[in-house]
């Protein structure tokens, strides 16, 4: 198991190293976070970034020094998944288990790029584990160890509440499981007081986290929408896999097979994420992401009912697909470059990764050319980026604003514009604002047009101008 595991790490680690792709936008804007250590931050808990600090501080600040964590947790990942089944069925379980949960589509691009997933996705199985070895006899410190994990989980990505609601639910629905209710709510007192630090972040800074996640659900917006359902139900197929998502849709539908205590444990965590998920895609809307912990508990659940049928060979081929599927994708567009055949911009699935290093050049060389200007984006995804590709990097770069209210990204809250009052700009425009944004400004001149080129058939275009001193927004003037 640790040879297959660390043979799939291995392959990640010299992808990233070897890899033509820039920083997806949310990756720079966790390194921008990472060089201002925090309790937490607009959008999400601190562990990401702090993992940033860790492995920059060390290596440098390249792309694969900041992805360099994503891997090896999705590694520490497999290895408990490996424990987890082989806790509850056998060693043969256990091994197939981790290396399943190793080669799923959805855990390879999360161990390509650094987001929140990576870091949530070990603690939630260590969380598991941990429940699975507290519930044996003499396991009062295993209890311990759960709230650890789920207080570290929390402070990773506040999807760690749903693994919560999930033990709570197991315990309390099945009779044999209540004695355990005590023990489960000092371990979750343990990892609430480990939380604590980013819940007073949020407290001193109008609970923005929080805010941000009901913004993201959609939950304000129009509901009722079946044809998100349909898609988020489609995407699990890629991020489980066609076979492994199917044998749990079985599964789902096999009443006296969850009967099972072993199974029952583990479809506790992984069924009721899902309907909720579900729920909310027909509500608002869900990234097909959001279901990504139930397939921790899910991976051992399908392996080890395919394994009792004598499907051996089944499972072994959906790893196969999983790893095969996976390095086209990730590897496609440039083999295909190599024989002289260009993948048009709509197929590549990194398209969203390039162009930035290019963009960020441009606009570093403008900047040069006119010293004293502080860089300008109508966009938090193209700000994070030029920050990071822009050199000498230009922390103190702002962010237009589009209404009066609360802050809507990490610039607004720390470094808004109406700090720089009677500032002059470079402004690289993506959505074309001029018309809003003149009235602030003494003057907006344009400067030039880009086109960052993404492959056949798309393209990025922004243009450049100078706006002079900035008198305030509209809503903040008498």
């Amino acid at each position: 198991m640790l040879v297959g595991v660390l043979a799939i790490t291995g392959l990640r680690l010299l992808w990233l190293v070897f890899q033509p792709a820039d920083l997806y936008p949310d990756e720079a804007q966790y390194w921008f976070w990472a060089q201002h250590p925090a309790l937490g931050y607009y959008s999400k808990p601190p562990i990401v970034a702090w993992l940033i600090a860790l492995t920059t501080g060390l290596l440098g600040e390249s792309e694969f020094a900041i992805r360099l964590s994503a891997p090896l947790l999705h590694a520490g990942a497999a290895i408990f998944v490996y424990a987890i089944g082989a806790r509850l069925y056998d060693s043969r379980v256990g091994l197939w288990s981790a290396l399943a949960y190793a080669s799923l589509p959805g855990a390879s691009v999360s161990a390509f790029i650094i987001s929140t997933d990576a870091p949530l996705l070990l603690f939630w199985a260590a969380a598991l584990y941990a429940f699975i070895r507290a519930r044996e006899a003499g396991g009062w410190g295993w209890w311990l160890a759960v709230g650890i994990a789920c207080g570290l989980g929390l402070l990773a990505k506040y999807a760690m509440a749903y693994w919560m609601l999930s033990a709570l639910g197991f315990v309390l629905v099945f009779r044999a499981e209540r004695r355990h209710f005590p023990r489960l709510l000092s371990a979750i007192g343990v990892a609430l007081l480990l939380y604590s630090p980013n819940l007073w972040w949020n407290w001193g800074n109008g609970f923005v986290s929080y805010l941000h996640v009901k913004d993201n659900a959609g939950i304000d917006e129009p509901l009722l929408h079946p044809e998100a359902v349909v898609e988020f139900f489609g995407s699990q197929f890629a991020v489980f896999g066609p076979l492994f998502f199917a044998g749990l849709i079985c599964l789902a539908a096999s009443p006296l097979t969850l009967a099972e205590p072993r199974a029952r444990l583990l479809a506790s965590f992984t069924l009721p994420i899902l309907a909720m998920m579900v729920a909310v895609s027909f509500l608002s809307r869900a990234n097909a992401n959001w279901a990504a912990p139930a397939f921790v508990s899910a991976t051992v659940l399908v392996v080890a009912w395919a394994l009792g049928r004598g499907w051996r060979k089944l499972v072994i081929f959906s790893i196969a697909l999983h790893l095969a599927a996976v390095a086209v994708l990730f590897t496609g567009r440039d083999t295909l470059a190599a024989f002289g055949i260009a993948l048009p911009a709509k197929y590549d699935a990194l398209s969203r990764l390039r162009g930035w290093r290019e963009l960020g050049s441009i606009v570093g060389a403008a900047l040069a050319q006119h010293p004293g200007l502080t860089l300008f984006a109508d966009d938090r995804e193209t700000l994070a980026a030029l920050i990071y590709y822009v050199r000498p990097h230009p922390f103190d770069a702002v962010k237009w604003k589009l209404k009066s209210g609360l802050a809507k990204d990490q610039w607004e809250l720390t470094n808004g514009l109406p700090r720089h009052r009677g500032g002059n700009f470079l402004l690289v425009s993506e959505h074309e604002l001029i018309p809003e944004m003149s009235p602030s400004f003494a003057a907006i001149d344009r400067l030039r047009s880009i086109v960052i080129p993404l492959g056949p058939g798309d393209y990025r275009t922004y243009t450049l101008y100078v706006a002079r001193d900035f008198r305030g927004y509209s809503w903040d003037r008498p």
